[in-house]
């Protein structure tokens, strides 16, 4: 069984992604929503099938935060099928632990249909009822928990999850939200674990859905962030990322592209676990968010949420040679 020097627990749903590379499709423009549109009724060409065990947001982070030295266990739920069995084999390649890792006979493994058109996706999903509870990791006590994507009837898990933390304040909470959590926030819900996380982290059109704001400019959505949780995390794709440290807000921009993206799929998930994995190694924020995004830079150059994963040197030496205008900016 694990030894206890844990840095990182990462939670959350995983799944067998199938890139599939469309070249008939077109997009439409709607009030605002870009929206992916293909011809009804019709048999659709497509150029590419690609299928990749072990990704989604929480085992992205774990490979991630192991491939950059720091010690990484996943809990997650897989069915007994070929594709839970591929997902264990990878994430041990990887050097995660995969003893919280619960198999499931009568269950599917999560297999997602990724829709790439250029270097966008739209990702179909379907989520098992998978049955996270407490009592599996409650032994465990980790320095940082990396709390991302699980699917519907797991609220609680989730209010199991913030006692466990109210009785362990040494335990740090990165908190990433997936599409259902994303949802319960929206509603007021899970505000307990809103306002314990250490770091929260979301997109602008996340933070819009979760403050219910059609406000889009993100320095006023991070301050409005800042009223319900420590330490928010706003980012803004190709505009970088915006955030709180010390009660003061900045911004630092994207690492700019060393050449054009191939697919973004796992770009935020980069970002985030890169710069909780630096939290771990015991930077502060200013420091460790740095890192996120030339991680997120690499990943985007392959398909798939892992292939593209840098090690700490690869990151420091890019870190280096970076241009004068990668640098954090105090904004208020």
């Amino acid at each position: 069984m694990i030894a206890m020097n844990i840095e990182i627990l990462s939670i959350g749903d995983v799944t067998t992604d199938a890139f599939i590379d469309l070249s008939k499709a077109f997009i439409w423009h709607s009030g605002g929503i870009q929206k992916l549109c293909m011809s009804f009724g019709d048999k659709i060409p497509y150029k590419d099938l690609q299928i990749i065990d072990g990704v989604g947001n929480a085992a992205n982070a774990a490979v991630c935060a192991s491939r950059l030295g720091v010690r990484s266990v996943l809990y997650t739920f897989v069915g007994g099928d070929d594709f839970g069995q591929k997902a264990i084999t990878r994430w041990k390649e990887n050097g995660v632990n995969t003893d919280f890792v619960k198999m499931h006979d009568e269950l599917q493994t999560h297999f997602h249909f990724v829709l790439r058109f250029g270097a966008e996706r739209t990702i179909l999903i379907k989520h098992e009822k998978w049955p996270y509870d407490i009592s599996d990791i409650k032994t465990l006590k980790p320095k940082w928990i990396y709390l991302t994507s699980i699917g519907e009837h797991t609220e609680y898990f989730h209010e199991q999850l913030s006692s466990f933390l109210q009785e362990n304040e040494d335990i740090k909470l990165a908190f990433q939200p997936g599409t259902f959590q994303i949802s319960l926030l929206a509603q007021g819900k899970l505000s307990k674990l809103f306002a314990r996380s250490d770091i929260f982290i979301c997109n602008t059109q996340e933070a819009m859905l979760i403050l219910n704001t059609q406000e889009q400019n993100p320095v006023k959505l991070l301050q409005k962030m800042a009223k319900k949780t420590k330490n928010p995390i706003v980012t803004d794709g190709p505009n970088g990322v915006y955030f709180v440290f010390e009660n003061s807000m900045y911004h630092l921009p994207a690492y700019p592209d060393l050449k054009p993206p191939v697919d973004r799929t796992g770009a935020g998930d980069a970002f985030s676990a890169t710069t909780i994995s630096f939290l771990a190694k015991d930077s502060n924020l200013k420091e460790a968010i740095v890192y996120g995004p030339i991680n997120s830079m690499s990943i985007v150059q392959y398909v798939g949420a892992q292939s593209g994963l840098l090690s700490t040197v690869e990151i420091e030496e890019l870190l280096k040679s970076a241009p004068d205008e990668y640098k954090l900016k105090k904004i208020i």
